[in-house]
Order: C-alpha cells, then structure tokens, then sequence
C-alpha cells in the first residue's frame, strides 16, 4: 500500500452528521468528494520582524469530504497536507520552518483539519469548525467558506465538481510553535487562504 493510497483509507474513517446550508442541487444521497491536488491552493502569510509578511504554501494535500446536496448536510471532511511539502520560494528558510523550530516535519510529517460542524452565515456561505493537529496538538479552528460552484466540469475529466475558498487566522503559539516570539521575530497570527475543487467520487 503505497502513502497516497494509506491516507486516503484513514480519510474515510470519520463520519459526522452536520448541518450545512448549500444550496440544493441534484444530488438525491450523500456522495464522496476527493480533493483535486492538480486545482488546490492553501497560501499562508505570516509577518516577518514586522516589515513585511512572508507568504508560502503546502504543495502536497489530499483530502475528501461527505457531502448530500439535496439533503445539504456535510457527514464529514478531512484535509491532510505534509508538513515537509512547505515552499516559500527560499531554500534555507524552507529548511528552517521544516526544523523542530517550527514544524518538525521529521516528527510529524502531517498537518490534519477534520470537520466537527457548519453554521450557515448565507445562501453559498457558511462557518466550518474543526480540529486542527498540529505539531501532535490538536485544536479547533473555524473557516470562513465559500460554495463558488456546483456543476459538472465543462472539460477534462467532466466530472461532477464542486469549487470552495475558504479563510481563517491562528495564532501559531496555541500549538506550541513559539519561536521568534521573543523578541518578536516572527509573528504569531497566521493567514490561511483556501481555494480548490472537489470531485464526486463516482
């Protein structure tokens, strides 16, 4: 069993009744939906000695999540990214946040959100809450998260796809992460920003 293969079997494992407001659609029953890591973004900034913040991203991501469009209830969702995927364009600095000094990727190869629960906030929006394991610290988090659109795909792979961004601002220190604090080097409060799609698993 290869690692693309093992993280999408521990994807499935949760299931999770929860309220979501996304308008209907044709879906008649629950269905799967799988991340496309060929169209997934997750940037994150953070400010830097305070001149000018420092932006990256993960670029290695899986994720899926339950999802019943008539019904419009989220059963359940989970992204993984790899920790040691980080990229902010600078070698020796993408060494340095994979160090136990940040990420201690060597430690704790993954990054894991799982879904917990949704309150609707409009008619394509919503609040998602979940639980954020970070550096083997887990606490929750809520996203800012937007239905851009449900369709099947005009070309490609043609298949049923959704396309969601989403946002939300941690402070890094909850999780244990606190170098460069003090003095105040690197800042606490990071950005993430979201944006992917997502097709149904036939």
């Amino acid at each position: 069993m290869n690692r693309r293969t093992s993280i999408r079997n521990r994807l499935f494992a949760t299931t999770l009744p929860l309220a979501a407001a996304f308008p209907p659609a044709v879906s008649a029953e629950p269905a799967t939906f799988v991340v496309d890591d060929e169209h997934f973004s997750m940037m994150f900034e953070i400010m830097h000695i305070g001149y000018a913040p420092v932006m990256g991203l993960f670029r290695d991501v899986e994720g899926q999540f339950v999802y019943d469009e008539q019904a419009r209830t989220l059963n359940s969702g989970t992204l993984v990214f790899q920790s040691d995927s980080i990229y902010t364009n600078h070698e020796e600095r993408d060494e340095h946040l994979r160090s136990d000094d940040f990420l201690d990727s060597d430690d704790h190869p993954e990054i894991r959100f799982s879904v917990t629960g949704f309150e609707t906030t409009g008619q394509n929006t919503g609040k998602v809450t979940g639980d954020l394991t970070l550096l083997g610290k887990i606490r929750p988090v809520t996203l800012d998260v937007t239905l851009n659109k449900s369709a099947e795909y005009p070309i490609g792979h043609e298949e049923y796809t959704l396309g969601i961004t989403a946002e939300t601002t941690l402070k890094r220190s909850e999780w244990g992460m606190t170098y460069g604090l003090d003095p105040a080097l690197v800042g606490d409060e990071v950005t993430l920003r979201f944006g992917f799609e997502a097709n149904r698993d036939s």
